[in-house]
């Protein structure tokens, strides 16, 4: 982990999460949209995502609910460039296509780690 000390709930960065569900409800909402012939571009731009932010520290402790297991993290230094936070605004995805998110972070590791058993079993 790069850094712990930025201005956030418990010092690590703040980042946005989709779950791959939410994503492709939000695909089908938009190929609808365009299907119906409401938008007024010819390219138009949404931001996806939780829309809240998780801090990196949450989305680890996240995992670590989901599968049982605590994690082996370091945390280093931050790296250059490095915003605090940054996530998605959901309020166009809302209004134009009445897309939001179903799903938190925890269904995100839930679901993502059901899925690396599977794959793991083949």
């Amino acid at each position: 982990m790069f850094g712990n000390d930025y201005p956030t709930r418990d010092g690590s960065n703040v980042r946005d999460y989709i779950h791959v569900m939410d994503l492709a409800n939000a695909h089908t909402k938009a190929l609808q949209y365009l299907l119906e012939k409401r938008n007024t571009d010819r390219c138009e731009i949404f931001n996806l995502g939780i829309g809240e932010g998780v801090t990196v520290l949450e989305a680890i402790q996240a995992f670590e609910r989901a599968t049982g297991a605590k994690l082996n993290y370091r945390i280093g230094p931050r790296r250059p460039g490095d915003v605090v936070a940054i996530y998605a605004n959901l309020d166009k995805a809302t209004r134009l296509l009445g897309w939001v998110p179903q799903r938190n972070i925890d269904d995100i590791m839930r679901t993502a780690w059901a899925w690396e058993q599977v794959r793991s079993v083949r």
